[in-house]
């Protein structure tokens, strides 16, 4: 394993460069931390390269994932080189290098899968991503306008979830309908039937919107089911995207649990 100590090193400089970036489409990305390198050993094997901080690769879970990556592809750095590439403040002293996956579009959607209408907030697509994998959903579609989903803050927030999705980028969503074979069905305020008060689909393509404008008008008139989720909205207008997702796909789950059961 080569040990780097200069600030000035070519690759601590792409190092660098790259915990700063924005996640673009095919382009590698920086994961952060023991837990997202065990996942990627875990679903795709070898990063293209591993970066550790010498002085912790005698911790037992640093120094197993050292020892399962190809020592070529292993570089050691100095406390402080490590902490000015990692893309968090309090690094755990072990970061992958990836080419993130790009699983080509299906010719038909039959599954249940959720498609994201231009959610700009990092936090709140990290937060869906990691709600979708809990869910049980495999596939999610985000729509151009939508923030990368390989990008530092949204791997940080969706803790591994990305290694359990299929995850499709810059889909035209109106584009994507003529492949669903399940119902579409998109939250809304207006014509919308109370989540609670009737059967959800157990296979359907959620859709959820951007956080000031919601689901597109074109996706909401081709939506078989419109829901809306009971609140009280003398206090809030509308909940946080993240948040309605949590509630819609996890009474989807509680209606098809309860099926199976009866």
């Amino acid at each position: 394993m080569k040990h780097i100590s200069s600030r000035d090193n070519p690759a601590v400089k792409a190092l660098a460069k790259l915990a700063g970036a924005a996640g673009k489409r095919g382009a590698p990305v920086l994961l952060d931390g023991v837990h997202l390198c065990q996942a990627w050993l875990q679903h795709h094997g070898a990063p293209d390269q591993a970066v550790f901080d010498v002085e912790r690769l005698s911790q037992p879970d640093i120094a197993a994932l050292a020892t399962a990556v190809p020592d070529a592809r292993c570089l050691a750095l100095d406390a402080r080189l490590m902490q000015s590439v990692a893309s968090v403040e309090s690094g755990q002293g072990v970061a992958f290098v990836v080419t993130p996956p790009l699983p080509e579009l299906p010719a038909d959607v039959q599954e249940n899968c959720v498609l994201f209408d231009r959610i700009q907030d990092p936090g709140n697509v990290g937060t869906l991503l990691r709600t979708c994998a809990a869910a049980g959903v495999k596939r999610v579609f985000l729509a151009t306008g939508t923030a990368a989903a390989w990008s530092p803050k949204v791997v940080r927030s969706g803790q591994g979830a990305h290694f359990a999705l299929a995850i499709h980028e810059h889909v035209d969503l109106a584009g994507l309908l003529p492949r669903l074979r399940v119902p579409l069905v998109a939250t809304a305020l207006d014509g919308a039937q109370d989540l609670y008060d009737g059967n959800l689909p157990a296979q359907c393509a959620w859709v959820f919107g951007h956080e000031g404008q919601g689901v597109a008008a074109g996706l909401l008139a081709a939506a078989r089911l419109k829901v809306r989720i009971p609140h009280d909205m003398a206090a809030v207008e509308s909940l946080n995207v993240g948040a309605a997702a949590a509630i819609c796909l996890f009474e989807q789950r509680r209606q098809a649990l309860r099926t199976r059961t009866r």
